[in-house]
């Protein structure tokens, strides 16, 4: 039985960040279900938001731009913490060596993204998420003291008492779980985009990280809050490609296909409007003009500061056909964010003991109903470094947990095929892009919860059985969680619209959560919320 100081789920940036933090106090394991790159992190194309130049910017403007996001749900102390040490989490990443890109005066070529009223994301052309990744990837790969287990999936928690203290984990080609003990278990495996048929995300992205602290015990926040990317690349039959929203920040236009212009019906900010006004304009324009896409125009920029801002956008654009520096190319909104997960303090801590969680898997209170773009490393970075410490800080580390002889699950699972378990899949994405997609209503929402407990009967929910059936097993709990909490929340804010109740209400500007003890979901008011 494997036995470390430290168990982190997920190589993601929050999750190698952690490790090479927690390095210092004791020996790491990351499990990884696949390919440790294999991440959300290294698809981000933006950058890392963080106030970089004091005579344009300040900590309180972007303070101010993370809550005016939030739309009423943030939550002030964590978005004063996680902002504040903004600077210092850009230092450390710079520090560990990776080459964000710098002005001809040697100063940082800081870029402007929508809802941020100051040029403040750091980047490394388009392609930031993968520097980040593979630079840290290398200095963990060569640590010592950090061991990482590719192609290992956990399928749940293991509690010893009321103290998380582990995690059954299954290898590669064996449907039977291992346990693996540690002192403190760290989850950082991102979100849940596919949930959805149309989605920016990875397929690794399928909220295993929630799943699992929902089944132990441990608090769910604002699961209804999915950010929908406004641009990915309209190509039908291939994987979405994500069209950075840096895009807009340095002068690209949407339009419709004929060239008329429609954003600022929907907001004054039209292009730099944030992502869920942009996203919800684009599917009420589609539906209305019965259109397959829009178009994104960079072509009245300056081509070679296109080609070279955007090398990654402008060769992938290329390779499928369209010149960004020539002409519009199709774009359409995919599910890109969980904005909301397992619910964690400023130290990183979960609502169980020994249990942690950094990155897109937690609820911080940073991003309330809707993320500010480019927060999102930043809070990876900075919710590593705040559980580093928090760790870090003790006096003296848990004991080590003495484990059970056998496993404790006794839940079975249903015998069906892979084939099945895909088509399964595939049905819960599509309707889940129908009824909880960017425009929701409570008839679609009902409809949908209904069929994730029909499904919960046929496929069981077993701690044992390969990769395909846990994912499956995972992305319909996270589905049940979040068409309940949709339909919990009668009002329309940030991410989550539903045309039943397209109004905003005071009375919900508060936390949904989710409790596996606790039969129904409910609001519970955010201190001090702004």
């Amino acid at each position: 039985m494997p036995s470390f100081d430290f168990l982190i789920i997920g190589s993601g940036t929050a999750g190698l960040s952690t490790a090479l933090g927690l390095s210092q106090f004791g020996r790491v394991a990351i499990v990884s279900k696949d390919r440790a790159s294999d991440s959300a992190s290294d698809w981000a194309q933006g950058g890392v938001a963080a106030v970089m130049d004091e005579d344009h910017d300040s900590i309180a403007l972007h303070i101010e731009d993370t809550l005016g996001a939030g739309m009423g749900l943030c939550h002030p102390d964590a978005v004063r913490h996680i902002i504040g040490q903004g600077p210092a989490a850009a230092r450390r990443l710079i520090d560990w060596g990776v080459p964000f890109d710098r002005r001809a005066d040697g100063n940082w070529h800081l870029t402007r993204e929508g809802g941020h009223r100051a040029r403040r994301v750091l980047h490394c052309a388009d392609t930031t998420g993968h520097a980040i990744e593979s630079t840290l990837l290398q200095q963990v790969r060569a640590h010592p003291a950090i061991q990482i287990a590719e192609a290992h999936f956990a399928s749940d928690l293991w509690l010893r008492g009321d103290r998380c203290a582990g995690a059954w984990v299954l290898a590669p080609e064996d449907d039977r779980p291992q346990l693996w003990t540690a002192r403190a278990v760290i989850l950082a495996s991102g979100g849940a985009g596919q949930l959805y048929r149309h989605t920016s995300n990875p397929l690794v992205a399928t909220g295993d990280g929630i799943a699992l602290a929902y089944r132990a015990g441990a608090e769910i926040a604002n699961l209804e809050f999915i950010q929908f990317h406004p641009t990915t690349l309209y190509q039908p039959g291939s994987a979405p490609f994500l069209l950075s929203e840096a895009l807009r920040g340095e002068g690209a236009l949407l339009r419709l296909p004929d060239g008329s212009a429609f954003l600022e019906r929907y907001d004054p900010r039209a292009e730099l409007a944030p992502r869920d006004i942009v996203a919800r304009a684009i599917d009420a324009e589609m539906k209305r003009h019965r259109i397959e896409y829009v178009t994104l125009d960079i072509s009245h920029q300056p081509g070679a500061q296109v080609q070279r801002h955007f090398p990654a956008i402008f060769a992938h654009c290329r390779a499928h056909g369209y010149d960004l520096t020539r002409e519009p190319v199709p774009v359409v909104p995919a599910a890109h964010y969980t904005c909301g997960g397992v619910v964690v303090d400023v130290a990183g801590r979960s609502s169980i003991d020994g249990l942690y969680a950094a990155g897109e898997v937690s609820a911080s209170g940073l991003h309330g109903a809707n993320r500010l773009a480019s927060n999102s490393l930043l809070e990876c970075v900075v919710g590593a470094a705040s559980i580093v410490a928090d760790l870090g800080g003790r006096s003296r580390l848990p004991e080590k947990p003495l484990p059970p002889p056998a496993p404790t699950s006794t839940r079975s699972s249903n015998a069906l095929s892979e084939t099945a378990i895909r088509t399964l899949r595939q049905a819960l994405q599509t309707t889940m892009w129908r009824a909880a997609g960017i425009i929701r209503n409570d008839a679609d929402l009902r409809a949908a919860s209904a069929n994730w407990e029909e499904m919960a009967t046929r496929i069981g929910d077993a701690v044992q059985g390969p990769r395909y059936y846990q994912e499956l097993r995972n992305l319909r709990l996270c589905a049940a969680l979040l068409t309940r909490s949709a339909l919990l929340r009668e009002e329309s804010r940030g991410c989550h619209f539903n045309s039943d109740h397209p109004q905003r209400r005071e009375d919900f500007a508060a936390d949904s959560i989710h409790q596996r003890d606790r039969p129904d979901p409910f609001l519970r008011p955010i201190p001090g919320a702004i």
